[in-house]
């Protein structure tokens, strides 16, 4: 039997009580699929080398169809090869490759990179370089401006780096990895000879190690006005810091398209004492059953 982590689950709620009724296997021994995205019927899975698609798959889901490909030329590297997976405003895939490492400087320039594709998987464009590991992106919504997460390296200290929420624009091309971190903090390897100012610096600095993973700008009708299109970002926890930080859900707020202040939205998942009960993720990309 695989491993559930190569697996993609549909749930289904029939009775709308909140609860799932019934669980489906879409597909099983993928390469650790992460990103899904759902458009007009047909469900997106990112794995580490490629995007498949399933076609039809909310009227198949006990007997899903077999997945056309998508785009099948990422590299193959496990370190950092999880893929977020959305569907822009565009009408267009957006997914990055991270870095193959703790810290380094690929030669391909696909490494550390955000891109996006056309929905059949033509037209494979490098949106911005300079990104360490992203696993997490949104659409702020009133400028439409896309905002992304990046876990900064590991091994300088307890507090250094900062994690990155960073703001894209066509200007912004590199937001500084591996050379400078946070915008101002050059790398001790890879920093020398080079000026953080040419580089992107980021609109928000996180908690060193806190893992920003998931985040989507808040739309719904569940929680109170107050969070109404602020940034619900999943902070997966730190594992190399003498005292642990991050393992909750925060809130960015947001005020005229720039965050300005971050607080706690959901904790608990670590104790007092230290203890580590739960890691948040990330958020359902899609709206239908298979998520």
């Amino acid at each position: 039997m695989s491993a559930p982590a190569s697996n993609v689950y549909a749930v289904q709620d029939r009775d709308g009580d909140g609860t799932a009724d019934q669980r489906f296997v879409i597909a099983e021994q993928l390469n650790l699929p992460n990103g899904v995205a759902y458009k007009d019927g047909s469900l997106y899975v990112a794995e580490i080398q490629r995007i498949i698609r399933f076609d039809e798959i909310g009227m198949r889901l006990a007997n899903p169809p077999k997945p056309v490909t998508v785009y099948d030329r990422f590299p193959s590297d496990r370190h950092h090869g999880w893929k977020y997976l959305r569907i822009g405003p565009d009408n267009k895939l957006y997914t990055a490759v991270g870095a193959p490492c703790n810290v380094c400087d690929p030669e391909q320039p696909i490494y550390g990179s955000l891109l996006r594709m056309n929905l059949d998987g033509s037209n494979l464009e490098i949106l911005a370089r300079g990104i360490r590991n992203t696993v997490g992106f949104d659409w702020e919504t009133r400028t439409g401006h896309l905002f992304f997460n990046d876990n900064g390296r590991d091994y300088l200290g307890d507090d250094v780096p900062p994690d990155e929420l960073n703001e894209w624009n066509p200007a912004n091309h590199h937001f500084g990895f591996p050379y400078c971190h946070a915008g101002n903090i050059p790398d001790p390897e890879f920093g020398a000879g080079k000026e953080c100012y040419k580089y992107a610096a980021p609109v928000w600095r996180y908690k060193a190690h806190i893992a920003p993973l998931g985040m989507r700008f808040y739309t719904g009708k569940q929680f109170p006005d107050v969070y109404f299109r602020q940034l619900i970002v999943a902070q997966h926890g730190s594992w190399n810091r003498s005292e642990a930080q991050g393992y909750q859900v925060n809130i960015v707020k947001f005020r005229e398209g720039q965050p300005y202040n971050e607080q706690p939205f959901i904790s608990g998942w670590l104790t007092a004492k230290g203890e580590v009960l739960g890691r948040p993720t990330t958020f359902c990309n899609c709206r239908t059953a298979a998520c």
